[in-house]
């Protein structure tokens, strides 16, 4: 990745707020190989230690096309950009790769990391992410009802959440 601009850092370096790079700036969770992937933005997420590696959890609900290409695939990539590609992420939170082409739509120019990863050449941040552990949530297991009640009850299944050691990380 460094014919593309991007240095290598280690985890411990990435800078700036990490709630409010998933929450407020958002990221694309992108996974699949050369042959197909598929992407999308997420805001539910987050970076920690675990089992003395640095790892990210996302969340991805079995209805969403890029479930499929996160069950097939050892790892993925979460992708930040700048503020001016806000109207892609958000196409890209839309619309479904079943249906249209989106990266192409959103404008986006695909390339694949050193692990095989597809990821994105606008992206100022990509986070190559190989899976440890995966589980989809359980209605027994919540303490509180509130989260169940508000973003279950009709939005669909509950999601899958995935951990996954941070192998890479490039910044430009």
């Amino acid at each position: 990745m460094k014919t593309l601009n991007y240095n290598q850092i280690q985890p411990t370096s990435i800078d700036g707020n990490l709630i409010k790079k998933i929450a407020s700036d958002w990221m694309l969770v992108t996974a699949g190989d050369k042959d197909k992937f598929n992407t999308m933005t997420a805001n539910w997420g987050g970076m920690g230690y675990l089992w003395n590696k640095p790892v990210v959890f996302v969340f991805v609900r079995p209805e969403r096309y890029t479930y499929q290409f996160m069950e097939n695939s050892d790892g993925f990539t979460l992708s930040f950009f700048d503020e001016k590609y806000r109207e892609a992420l958000d196409l890209c939170g839309t619309k479904s790769g079943r249906d249209c082409n989106k990266v192409a739509e959103a404008g986006l120019t695909p390339h694949f990391t050193g692990l095989g990863y597809p990821a994105f050449s606008e992206a100022r941040l990509v986070l190559e992410c190989h899976k440890l552990y995966a589980d989809t949530l359980s209605k027994s297991s919540f303490l509180d009802d509130e989260p169940l009640r508000i973003h279950y009850s009709t939005k669909g299944g509950l999601h899958k959440m995935y951990i996954a050691e941070i192998a890479r990380v490039w910044a430009k």
